[in-house]
């Protein structure tokens, strides 16, 4: 189940809120300007499907979001707990950072646990299959696949260049709760 948790930046074991609710948690995360959504695919989507299959199934809100938002390059990214290097991918994205762009994920199978950070508080996004979150550039934040990954997910960009990250260097991302498995 998606979930929202909201804590203090002075308080990383006791969360303020814990939203479970869809309504709630996109509510919550638009007064931060963070997109939430959820797609459903127009075609059954098999495991193994290659790129093209699992993008085909969401073509239309694909469109319809690059179109709104200007992203032009669109790809799919899997993971799972057999690929060999699963600690070093978990580690790049754990350290916060920034993009110059949205970062645009949406979840066609498994899940992840997007952290922000904005002003005095943190915002954990436990994202599952058929949710869409857009991180606003600028916004710090760290992303946490769990030691065992599990998912599948579209990623759109407006830069060609597609994940470039800006790290802070602080060290907030090792204080706050990181992804059950």
């Amino acid at each position: 189940m998606s979930s929202l948790s909201v804590y203090h930046v002075s308080s990383p074991d006791i969360p303020n809120k814990v939203l479970t609710h869809f309504e709630d948690i996109a509510s919550t995360l638009a007064e931060q300007g963070v997109r939430f959504d959820r797609w459903q695919a127009a075609a059954k989507i098999q495991p193994g499907a290659s790129q093209e299959e699992v993008i085909a199934a969401y073509q239309e809100q694909i469109d319809k979001l690059m179109t709104e938002r200007g992203y032009i390059t669109v790809d799919v990214i899997s993971l799972n707990s057999d690929h060999p290097q699963k600690a070093e991918l978990r580690a790049k994205f754990l350290d916060e950072h920034r993009h110059g762009e949205d970062e645009v994920r949406f979840f066609v199978a498994g899940r992840g646990l997007f952290t922000l950070h904005i002003d005095d508080y943190v915002y954990a996004v436990l994202c599952e299959k058929n949710d869409l979150i857009s991180v606003p550039a600028g916004t710090p934040h760290w992303f946490d696949m769990g030691e065992h990954p599990h998912f599948v997910a579209i990623r759109l960009f407006n830069n060609p260049e597609g994940w470039v990250a800006n790290f802070t260097g602080e060290d907030i991302a090792s204080r706050f709760p990181r992804l059950e498995d």
